[in-house]
């Protein structure tokens, strides 16, 4: 028999035999839902029912009294997985189950269904768009952007294997004063082809031009204050210029000719943020020239990004440009409808959006988590002169997501919150309360670097790039310590998925909402909690099935008595569990805490009990198929994360 959840067969069987002593014990009384938790301690049974304490109440007794009839009435002659059932406490049904029967049903359905084990099926699958990275094209991914990626291909892998479809979506910003910036410095250059990876060529002209130009705006601002003779607006801006000047005198010893070149080609306009606006208007516009130059640009940057995505092995089904909608009607179709709808007004020339009235009108700061009090700012739609907001462009953006998909999910940072909180409201106002209810803003927190602070605009930051660098070699160096009879070329293979792949774990083990503290003693430790070590448990388990170099015949699944035996089987059976729940909670992080701690089970069944040489034949058979199963489910839990499970290390 081959169970595709052997932990949940066993809680149906524990449901089914409750529900039916009830309904035998108790005909006159209309059962109360069901629900089984598991037990704190395995001798304690491995499922556990409080039902009898609502029961009790219903009955005016003691729930230890219900509990008692209840279990008097189960027939587990009836039932496969159920050993025994007790009450216990003051009134809890704990369901122990036949560890014999279950090791066989569990093992076994691992070995048959091998790398699909614990990938259940949806019942409703699903059309549904991951959004995610999304970087603007101004400079290289930094390590502080790369949680995005790794979370959001996490989040795609896990819904794909539960049976959704799933299209992976990257939104290309390119509408807006940074692009016309960095367009602006790249133009004054001649538009030159890059010399080095072309997002970092790109991130250079970037922080260099922005610098320039903001001397350059704050000096006439400077001016002004002199005229107006404003001695405080005069204090403030000499202020910032001297910070500016700072950030500049960095960027011009980083990159003396560069910023030379700039300086003296930027110096030839009058006024560089007047350019840079008629620049951004007429790309809005979608003026020819204008358009060519920032795709440019822009183009040269996403080819940075998709060589450094190639590596981590995270790739996209769509490219979707800003631009295209507001080049289309979409954006202003959408404007127009807001427009006519009670939730939009003028302020000085803007258009702004009341999302507050959206929440009051329509009822939904319960639904939406929020107290009754909380009061929603508005969200400028339009600018004065004309120009559209990023957020206003987003709604037009996923209304053409909605039509290709029924859910989507926005892998977008907690810092945009309230813009993601005002399109959601925006959907509502325009009618859109099904699209609305499918919207899925999965929030994460901020990477730190303890003693770094990153800067953009001072070009302080450390690029994913280098981060991965960095890890492979610091792999390679472990590696070569750990097994130096290995090649070269072994060597080198091992430390690039090993370094890859502690990357990636660190990034998504932990929670979501929480932030990230990146430190190599962490991101590469071998001995707890990463993925050189889950990767070197599995390793391990694929040496002792090397060296045994037999099929297990005669596997005695009763001699696997041991509560360490125990619980790793409970733990292997529980696996589908955990995925259902990781992909219907979005918790691409309790995949990572569930490899750690299979890991950690295993290399403590290791150390104490012996596999190859055990006691008999039977015994070691058994513990080999339950090695084996180990190793499978550990290679399923690290693919669903996008980390090699290796054979060696």
């Amino acid at each position: 028999m081959v169970s595709e959840n052997p932990f949940g067969q066993f809680r149906r069987e524990c449901e089914e035999a409750l529900a039916k002593a009830i309904k035998k014990t108790l005909p006159e009384i209309k059962a109360p839902t069901i629900t089984l938790n598991k037990t704190p301690n395995i001798e304690f049974g491995q499922l556990a029912s409080s039902i009898c304490f609502d029961l009790a109440k219903k009955l005016n007794q003691k729930p230890i009294v219900v509990a008692e009839h209840l279990v008097k009435a189960i027939d587990k002659s009836s039932f496969n997985l159920i050993e025994k059932v007790v009450f216990a406490g003051a009134g809890y049904i704990n369901f122990h189950v036949d560890f014999t029967k279950f090791s066989a049903l569990t093992l076994e359905s691992i070995k048959k269904l091998k790398y699909d084990y614990g990938f259940v099926k949806t019942a409703n699958p699903q059309k549904i768009i991951v959004e995610h990275t999304s970087v603007n094209p101004l400079h290289p991914i930094h390590i502080g952007q790369a949680r995005n990626p790794m979370l959001g291909d996490a989040l795609a892998r896990i819904l794909e294997y539960r049976g959704h479809q799933v299209s992976r979506h990257y939104y290309v910003d390119d509408v807006g004063r940074q692009s016309s910036v960095v367009a602006y410095g790249y133009q004054k250059l001649g538009r030159p082809k890059p010399t080095e990876k072309a997002d970092h060529f790109v991130g250079k002209i970037y922080t260099v031009t922005s610098c320039l130009v903001e001397i350059n705006r704050l000096k006439r601002a400077r001016e002004v204050a002199v005229a107006v003779r404003s001695a405080e607006e005069l204090v403030k801006t000499n202020k910032e210029i001297d910070e500016w000047m700072s950030i500049a005198a960095e960027l011009k010893e980083k990159f003396p000719v560069l910023f030379e070149v700039l300086m003296a080609k930027i110096g030839e306009d009058e006024n560089p943020e007047e350019e840079i606006n008629r620049l951004n208007r007429a790309y809005e516009d979608g003026e020819p020239n204008a358009k060519q130059l920032i795709r440019e640009v822009s183009d040269l940057c996403l080819e940075g990004f998709k060589e450094t995505m190639a590596r981590v092995e995270v790739s996209y089904d769509s490219w979707d440009w800003e631009s295209d909608f507001v080049w289309s009607t979409q954006v202003s179709e959408v404007m127009q409808k807001l427009k006519t709808s009670p939730f939009v007004f003028t302020e000085k020339g803007v258009l702004e959006f009341d999302a507050e009235k959206v929440a009051q009108i329509f009822k939904l700061k319960s639904k939406l988590g929020l107290s009754e009090t909380h009061e929603i700012p508005t969200l400028t739609l339009m600018r004065a002169d004309g120009t559209t907001l990023y957020t206003t462009r987003d709604v037009a953006y996923t209304l053409w997501k909605f039509g290709q998909a029924q859910k989507v999910i926005n892998v977008i940072g907690m810092e945009q919150s309230l813009a993601q909180l005002q399109l959601k409201l925006a959907l509502y106002a325009l009618g859109y309360g099904e699209f609305a209810d499918n919207f899925v803003h999965f929030a994460y927190n901020l990477v730190t670097l303890p003693g770094y602070k990153m800067s953009s605009r001072r070009g302080h930051y450390i690029t994913f790039d280098e981060v991965l660098d960095e890890a492979v070699l610091r792999a390679y160096e472990e590696v070569s310590k750990r097994s130096p009879q290995l090649s070269e070329e072994e060597k080198r293979s091992i430390a690039n998925f090993v370094g890859i792949g502690a990357v990636r774990y660190a990034l998504v083990d932990v929670d979501s909402s929480k932030p990230v503290v990146f430190t190599w003693e962490r991101v590469l430790n071998f001995e707890t909690n990463s993925a050189p070590y889950v990767q070197y448990t599995h390793a391990r388990a694929c040496s002792i099935l090397r060296k045994a170099a037999r099929e297990p015949e005669k596997p005695a699944y009763d001699l696997l008595a041991e509560r360490l035996e125990r619980e790793l089987i409970l733990n292997l059976a529980g696996f589908p569990d955990m995925f259902i729940e990781a992909t219907e909670y979005l918790k691409p992080n309790n995949i990572a805490d569930y490899a750690n701690a299979l890991a950690d089970k295993f290399n403590t069944f290791y150390n104490a009990l012996p596999v190859i040489k055990a006691d008999s034949q039977e015994l070691s058979d058994a513990r080999l198929v339950l090695t084996q199963a180990i190793q499978i489910v550990m290679h399923n839990a690290l693919n669903l994360i996008g980390i090699v499970a290796p054979e060696k290390m």
